[in-house]
């Protein structure tokens, strides 16, 4: 009966729900009770009897933000509480041996993603379009994901090729076997075509649990247009969260479906105190997916969130007041998030729901509870957690990608770190705005500016991933830092213009909806106080030790995706003048990281706060 439903009854649902969205009304929401109080780790119970009619049973393994970690994540990216984890052959181990425990104990085992799969990934998978990261995937078992917004860096087409197979359209099938798309759906319910109206990929994936239906539905964030390369979404628009969930939840009423999961690629984080925090608990939470999940209809009793790279499983109010649970994994796949459910058959409404964070160590652990490491301070893996048939993929890329990735480009003398000020200032993102600075001079740049979001990666001074030195970085490691081969962009700006670029920074000013803090280059200064008011927290902007003159213009360098107006910085779009330098953002960091002598950390010293 599950197979049968599964092979024809389903996509029937699937095929008429798409065609129904524009004309069945919304109904009201049943009410469900019972539940934890907001904001507790996860274990809900539902106020349901199910002695006389029982239960089916089912488990979830969901991880999201994977990012193309085909290889351990390097650097605090890499870790979870000090302990080192993630990569595809570690978190395929992990996924395969929770799946088998789950069958042993008579669950349905669903393997779910929330997003980001693909995008800003290594090199190793980079050079083939990501096409790596689909084939250890699909290996892995993963069956079903939502779309996120780095699913679309290279647009709207070549996500449709990555489901549906054929070679690249200009490159080919570089690795000589061909491609035949993911094994698992990618669902995309909020993303329509401007033209039909009907979403570009499946917005719903139905599975059976013993009897009994559960739907996934999968969505990206509203705001991904804002934080993508427009020329790849011109002909599609995304959609409210809330309204679009809320719809699909109304059309699979009508078909009897009462139980759903939502595959949602935005998500929220934990806050101190404590100041580490478990994985799987959910201390002071915040963020947008709450009101999100505040909006959404009962039957949502699970949401799997990414895209802010954190750990948690919550306990949220929907709209009826009643709990649902809400979970991320991290990125890298340093998580899987192993979800216990069951399920009414009766009703076929959620009777229970349990979450937790499993970690995918990959280290070699001490008999004093430390992590092995080598000469060098880098961690020994374990190859008794390495999964084979991943392996035997992942083994096949690094060969063919070596001579690039292990080719060496320059030297640093220290880690260079994402770790943040408390003004928002990076060491490696000083040192990239440096290096897009000197990379421009000959268009008489005189500073320049780096959005947070495009440094995907630390430089790590004891990595050793080709054979080379310590302090010996690779292209391949460069590459991890700057994935998105933006080119690099000199416009003119004025003094009063560039005041409210750095405006732009903070949420209610020029439509900014969340904080980003630009990376600056040596020379360039200014104070922001979190106390003002919108469009008057930037002062005391100085260059070269002078004051920005708001009358005078200046030559500003930034990546063409913020002079664009990407990340919500719409203010550089007014730009004068601009060139575009040769090659990409990469090259001007190779060029610098092999300018000369050993590059330092950057001081961390250029944004301020008051005093």
């Amino acid at each position: 009966m599950r197979s049968l439903f599964r092979h024809s009854v389903a996509p029937v649902v699937a095929a008429g729900l798409v065609l129904a969205v524009p004309l069945l009304p919304a109904q009201s929401p049943d009410p469900v009770p019972g539940g934890m109080t907001a904001l507790s780790p996860v274990l809900v119970n539902y106020d349901v009897n199910t002695a006389s009619h029982g239960v089916a049973k089912a488990r979830i393994l969901s991880f999201n933000d994977f990012h193309g970690a085909l290889e351990p994540p390097l650097g605090s990216g890499g870790l979870v509480n000090g302990a080192p984890a993630g990569g595809v052959e570690y978190l395929a181990t992990y996924v395969k041996r929770l799946r088998a425990e789950g069958r042993a104990g008579g669950q349905e085992v669903i393997t779910a993603g929330a997003g980001d799969m693909i995008g800003a990934t290594p090199l190793i998978s980079a050079a083939f379009h990501d096409e790596p990261s689909i084939e250890a995937l699909s290996n892995l078992g993963l069956q079903v994901t939502s779309v996120g917004n780095h699913e679309f860096d290279e647009g709207v087409l070549e996500l449709i090729r990555m489901q549906r197979g054929g070679c690249h359209p200009v490159d080919g099938c570089q690795d000589g076997d061909g491609f035949r798309g993911a094994d698992f759906s990618y669902l995309a319910a909020n993303v329509v075509d401007k033209r039909t109206r009907l979403p570009i990929l499946s917005p719903i994936d139905i599975r059976v649990v013993q009897g009994v239906p559960v739907a996934f539905v999968g969505m990206t964030l509203k705001g991904t247009p804002t934080i993508v390369n427009p020329a790849g979404i011109q002909t599609v628009d995304f959609l409210d969260e809330i309204q679009t969930a809320n719809l699909y939840a109304d059309l699979l009423r009508w078909f009897g479906i009462k139980s759903m999961v939502l595959l949602l690629h935005e998500g929220g984080q934990q806050n101190p105190p404590p100041s580490t925090q478990d994985p799987s608990g959910c201390a002071n939470f915040s963020g947008p997916v709450a009101p999100i999940v505040a909006g959404l209809r009962p039957e949502y009793g699970l949401v799997v969130s990414g895209h802010t790279h954190r750990f948690y499983s919550c306990s949220l109010p929907n709209s009826t007041g009643g709990s649902t649970v809400v979970t991320s994994a991290g990125s890298n796949g340093t998580l899987v998030t192993d979800v216990s459910l069951t399920l009414d058959r009766k009703t076929r409404k959620f009777a229970s729901i349990a979450a937790r964070n499993v970690v995918v160590e990959n280290g070699v652990r001490l008999p004093d509870g430390s992590w092995a490491r080598d000469a060098a301070g880098n961690f020994l893996r374990n190859p008794d957690l390495v999964d084979a048939s991943t392996k035997g993929i992942v083994d096949k890329y690094r060969t063919a990608v070596a001579p690039i990735a292990n080719r060496v480009v320059g030297a640093i003398s220290a880690d260079i770190t994402r770790a943040a000020t408390p003004a928002g200032e990076t060491a490696l993102g000083d040192v990239i705005a440096d290096a897009q600075l000197a990379y421009t001079s000959s268009a008489s740049a005189q500073l320049a500016l780096m959005n947070p979001g495009g440094i995907r990666a630390d430089l790590s001074f004891g990595a050793s991933g080709g054979g080379e030195a310590p302090g010996q970085v690779t292209y391949g490691e460069a590459f991890t830092v700057q994935p998105f081969n933006n080119l690099v962009a000199t416009q003119t700006l004025t003094g009063a213009l560039l005041k409210e670029v750095l405006e732009q920074q903070f949420v209610g000013f020029g439509g900014q909806t969340s904080q980003k803090i630009l990376q600056v280059s040596a020379g360039f200064s200014y104070t922001w106080d979190a106390s003002k008011a919108p469009g008057e927290k930037v002062s005391g902007m100085t260059l070269n030790g002078v004051p920005i003159d708001p009358a005078a213009t200046y030559r500003v360098t930034t990546n063409d995706f913020l002079a664009n107006g990407g990340d919500g910085f719409t203010r550089l779009t007014a730009g004068t003048d601009r060139v575009t330098a040769p090659g990409f953002d990469i090259d001007a960091l190779v060029a610098y990281l092999g300018a000369g002598a050993p590059v330092n950390p950057g001081p961390r010293d250029r944004i301020r706060l008051p005093a």
